[in-house]
């Protein structure tokens, strides 16, 4: 588990460069290029989307109690993350703390929509995850991934 919490903060920071091609030699794919395939996996994965500003696809489950947390939370989370091919790169089984403040952009954005409690299931575009760098080698570049979160706890 230490490990996925250092690969996230790692790949946040490498995703805050990755907008300037310059100095990464790579392109990000922008969240309309890679929208027909979200749309294309919460249909055939039953969910029913909201479709945020941002472009990320989500359906609250369940929307917790109380307050929310926020980028200076610290949030306990169960979650699964898969690619689009169904193939997934990360889960826990157990509650795991993470700064909100040092994942990637789409949970960010999303986790404050919940209460404690509350579950999510997202399709977040790449320019809001790994962008056009991946990460290592269970994440290719330009890739919109999927997560299913509930966040136990925050403070």
């Amino acid at each position: 588990m230490k490990y996925l919490v250092l690969g996230l903060i790692i790949a946040t920071i490498m995703v805050a460069g990755c907008g300037k091609t310059a100095e990464t030699g790579c392109t990000p794919a922008t969240p309309a290029s890679e929208r027909t395939a979200m749309v294309a996996f919460c249909t055939s994965n039953s969910i029913n989307f909201t479709e945020h500003s941002s472009g990320i696809l989500y359906e609250i489950v369940a929307a917790g109690t109380g307050a929310s947390p926020n980028l200076s939370s610290t949030v306990s989370v169960i979650y699964t993350g898969k690619l689009l091919n169904g193939s997934t790169f990360d889960a826990s089984a157990n509650a795991v703390p993470l700064s909100l403040s040092s994942v990637i952009q789409g949970w960010q954005i999303t986790i404050p929509l919940l209460k404690a409690g509350g579950r999510i299931r997202m399709v977040i575009p790449s320019s809001l995850a790994y962008s056009c760098v991946g990460s290592g080698t269970t994440i290719p570049a330009n890739s919109p991934l999927y997560f299913d979160v509930t966040l136990v706890s925050f403070r």
